[in-house]
């Protein structure tokens, strides 16, 4: 059995409580919860079970549900000059927050390129932000993880801003596996091999053309070789997390949470098989 793991973002899951997460993360199989948003709550400090009174007693009711953070979400782009500053405090808050719950990674965006002639404008700029976050995170055991998401899931363009990434800062990859398959043409095995030094974690979910549109689908349902990229990572030795991006939260029309997320487990477990 391969070392990987599973979890699921509370995107699957917007209108469960933390104790309901917990409860079926647990009932479901999963090894750990991925984070983004409790409720109506999406800035992650802020939640009533991180403020610093509460933080041992959620350490603990995590424990006993034998469950683990795998990665802490924040809504940091660093393509927009009005937000950068805004995005820079998110990340810096929620690396703070990480280092409290022993969680390795935070998760930031790109994110788009609002003028093609201003590519490499955008393209320093969103090292710089990756810099910054990076310098505050060092020694603090977390990493910055910039999202295959928005015109960055194109791999070619998602390595010029990490070629920009200065030497010993803890920035890195979350690969969504849909992102560069599905909008740039990029075979799963082209994708890795270019960004696999950097990948750290990793999304997983499913999708489909349904005329002419894009379309979410329960895992092993849809057009993504999914089972090609689990053994792209087996076979080069990665043992972080697999998490299930089930966006409910953003298409409320999707099937519930309790369909998608067994769903999932059931349909990753035996490719995990040696």
């Amino acid at each position: 059995m391969s070392a990987m793991r599973l979890s699921f973002t509370t995107l699957s899951c917007p209108d469960w409580d933390w104790d309901t997460i917990l409860q079926q993360a647990a009932r479901f199989g999963f090894h750990g919860i991925e984070l983004r948003g409790v409720r109506d709550e999406m800035y992650l400090p802020r939640l009533p079970q991180f403020l610093p009174e509460n933080i041992d007693n959620t350490m603990a009711q995590l424990r006993d549900k034998n469950l683990a953070i795998s990665c802490l979400d924040t809504s940091c782009k660093f393509d927009d000059d009005e937000k950068f500053h805004n995005s820079i405090q998110e990340g810096k808050d929620t690396i703070d927050l990480a280092q409290r719950l022993k969680v390795p990674y935070i998760r930031v965006f790109g994110d788009s390129i609002p003028e093609l002639s201003h590519m490499e404008k955008t393209i320093d700029q969103i090292a710089r932000g990756l810099n910054l976050l990076g310098e505050y995170a060092r020694d603090k055991d977390v990493y910055v993880l910039i999202e295959t998401h928005g015109d960055f899931a194109d791999s070619n363009r998602l390595l010029k801003i990490l070629q920009k990434v200065h030497a010993g800062n803890p920035v890195g990859v979350l690969w969504d596996i849909n992102h560069p398959y599905m909008f740039f043409k990029e075979e799963m095995s082209e994708t890795y091999a270019k960004l696999a030094p950097y990948i750290k974690h990793v999304h997983v979910k499913d999708t489909k053309i349904v005329n002419g549109e894009f379309k979410l689908s329960l895992v092993g349902q849809g057009d993504l070789p999914i089972a090609e990229a689990v053994d792209l990572l087996k076979k080069n030795g990665y043992n972080g997390w697999l998490s299930l991006e089930w966006e409910k939260r953003w298409h409320p029309e999707i099937e519930d949470p309790e369909i998608a997320l067994p769903a999932f487990v059931e349909y990753i477990t035996p490719l995990l098989q040696d």
